[in-house]
């Protein structure tokens, strides 16, 4: 099989830097598999392995950490295998936040949003060892929230996948119909990304 990320775009993915749980990279061999079924995460796994990373998506270890860029290396594979678009990333983060113990988190120890708004920081430093997620503004009046994340510049398809997986988290504390769009991006020249949660 021919190697399906050109060797400039690879060399590139791998110097990011930091972790992520194994949660993260198991739901998203589990959105494949639902989506594309057993040979669909099959066939990832062989595109992977092609690219010298011979990974078992159902046999990471949730709780372990692993090199992030296994994380952008992943969906930049999804997307040249299977065409994958934006509203494919957003399904595959609402997909991946459903299963992640954040929601765990939020069950457990959060009664309030405002609570949870001044403890985002810490959720978010449980699941990644990089970046930073702040809220910085929260207006419950006109039902909105801007959030950013500093230090943070995996690949634009984590963008996407970032928009639906804090609708779906934050659709655990407001029971609404949200949308979400993001204002500002790293790849896009700013500073951090901004993300604007609307309901």
């Amino acid at each position: 099989m021919e190697q399906i990320l050109p060797e400039e775009k690879l060399n590139q993915l791998k110097e990011i830097k930091g972790g992520v749980r194994g949660l993260s990279l198991k739901s998203d061999g589990g959105f494949i598999l639902k989506e594309r079924g057993e040979d669909g995460l099959a066939e990832l796994e062989k595109a992977m392995a092609g690219l010298g990373y011979p990974i078992k998506y159902q046999e990471l270890d949730a709780l372990s950490y692993y090199p992030i860029a296994l994380k952008a290396i992943t969906l930049e594979v999804v997307k040249e295998l299977f065409g994958f678009k934006e509203d494919d990333f957003i399904r595959m983060g609402d997909f991946g936040s459903k299963i992640s113990f954040i929601r765990e988190l939020l069950i457990k120890y959060f009664f309030s949003f405002e609570r949870f708004m001044k403890e985002i920081p810490k959720v978010w430093n449980e699941y990644y060892t990089v970046g930073e997620l702040e809220v910085a503004e929260y207006n419950k009046q006109e039902q909105y929230i801007r959030g950013r994340l500093k230090g943070f510049a995996l690949t634009p398809l984590e963008c996407q996948y970032l928009k639906g997986f804090f609708i779906n988290v934050l659709s655990m504390m407001i029971k609404d119909e949200m949308t979400c769009e993001e204002t500002k991006c790293i790849h896009q020249g700013d500073e951090y990304h901004e993300f604007l949660v609307k309901w």
